[in-house]
């Protein structure tokens, strides 16, 4: 399933980063490049209109996930699993310290009528 975040930079709309058929891009919005005020997310992604493409997380993305103990508690509590690095990114980075947060856009997994009804039926 594709995984996708909305980056921010000062509260303000910069690109997406998405998890999908094996690699990772970032790509800034285009209208965030069109502003003569905005800059980078990082010195590492300079403002252009090709999405980085890696393989695996992007290190600058990478870098905003917690590490040691405080990894250990997101991991117990939220039941995220350390090596799916774009799962830790859209649950925990949503309120870094810094410039940059990602909130979570990804679609979510469509719930079968029988579920629904199984709900609505409690």
């Amino acid at each position: 399933m594709k995984k996708i975040g909305k980056v921010y930079y000062n509260e303000t709309f910069a690109g997406t980063i998405e998890q999908s058929e094996g690699e990772y891009r970032f790509q800034y919005d285009l209208t965030y490049l069109k502003g003569t005020a905005n800059k980078p997310v990082s010195m590492l992604l300079p403002l252009r209109s090709e999405p980085y493409i890696e393989k695996t997380m992007i290190p600058f993305f990478d870098g905003l996930i917690p590490e040691g103990w405080l990894l250990n508690i997101a991991e117990t509590n939220w039941k995220l699993d350390r090596k799916d690095r774009m799962s830790l990114l859209l649950a925990l980075c949503n309120d870094c310290i810094g410039a940059v947060k990602v909130i979570d856009a990804s679609p979510e997994e469509p719930v079968a009528a029988s579920a629904i009804q199984g709900r609505l039926a409690e």
